[in-house]
């Protein structure tokens, strides 16, 4: 039996939670994402699944067996493809009409005005050490209007912040500038989560290494990531919903049952953000810079 694509059908689920005008809306929208691993494969195929129309991916990695615990693309069918093919048949095969463009390099210098060409929100979904990429990114969103969200997978939870035109920048808040990468991750960490719901149940803190570039995760956090990432992206193209901007920011941990706002204005210069790193260096002082 051949079954044809009819958009109006695929996404007739979605209407009782938006109107068919803000469907038909979202399928004119177009979305970066920077990153097809844990967090950007799943943000892809949420968004897919919205009704989303347009979207630029990249991401210069192949899927490894390591990859298994948390990335939505890691099979044994697709180890040693690269991830950015991967999802984007992935999220063809939900929706055959998308507009989909390949950044199979990922995002550079080079590429950046490309990959920024005509989209509607970034979201953000790098690995948590691509220091480079993401600073260029934010900054090239800040430099062209361009809204972006970031969902952070921590622990079985995600801690959200939203940098929108007119408020506060990504470098605003978290002050990297020319720093060493070591004192950017450490920045990174406590400013994505000042409430640190995930820290109490951590089993093994000798799984977290910044100076190795390595740290645990859960599919949970990953998916969490996924439906807040998605829910920001609705409010924001649709002009619906309380957006929290940066400063503000919150946190939800499943496993703690919790969701706490966060606020620091200033960013990473409130004095308590810079105790939260006092105290985070005293912990891993062969870590710090």
């Amino acid at each position: 039996m051949t079954h044809q694509f009819n958009y109006q059908q695929a996404f007739a689920r979605n209407i009782g939670w938006v109107t068919p005008a803000e469907q038909a809306t979202l399928r004119t929208k177009r979305i970066a994402i920077a990153g097809m691993g844990g967090v950007g494969g799943v943000h892809l195929l949420t968004l897919a699944r919205l009704g989303i129309g347009a979207f630029h991916i990249a991401d210069f990695d192949t899927f490894d067996i390591a990859n298994f615990n948390r990335q939505v693309g890691a099979t044994m069918s697709s180890l040693g493809q690269p991830k950015v093919d991967v999802l984007a048949e992935l999220a063809l095969d939900i929706n055959p009409e998308l507009k989909l463009v390949r950044f199979p390099d990922g995002v550079n210098q080079d590429n950046l005005a490309r990959f920024f060409d005509g989209v509607d929100l970034y979201v953000d979904g790098l690995d948590f050490f691509a220091f480079g990429a993401r600073q260029a990114t934010f900054a090239a969103c800040a430099r062209l209007g361009i809204p972006a969200v970031t969902a952070a997978p921590l622990g079985m939870g995600t801690a959200v912040m939203n940098f929108l035109p007119g408020h506060m920048t990504f470098e605003e808040y978290f002050g990297w500038g020319d720093k060493p990468d070591m004192e950017k991750a450490l920045r990174f960490l406590v400013g994505l989560a000042p409430a640190g719901l995930h820290g109490g149940y951590l089993v093994d803190p000798s799984a977290i290494n910044l100076q190795e570039q390595r740290g645990p995760s859960t599919i949970m956090g990953c998916e969490l990531c996924a439906g807040a990432a998605a829910t920001e992206a609705l409010k924001i193209l649709l002009q619906r919903g309380d957006v929290l901007a940066a400063p503000r920011g919150y946190q939800f941990d499943a496993f703690r049952n919790k969701l706490v706002r966060t606020w620091r204005p200033g960013g990473n210069r409130h004095p308590l953000q810079r105790l939260a790193m006092m105290l985070a260096k005293r912990r891993r002082p062969g870590e710090s810079t």
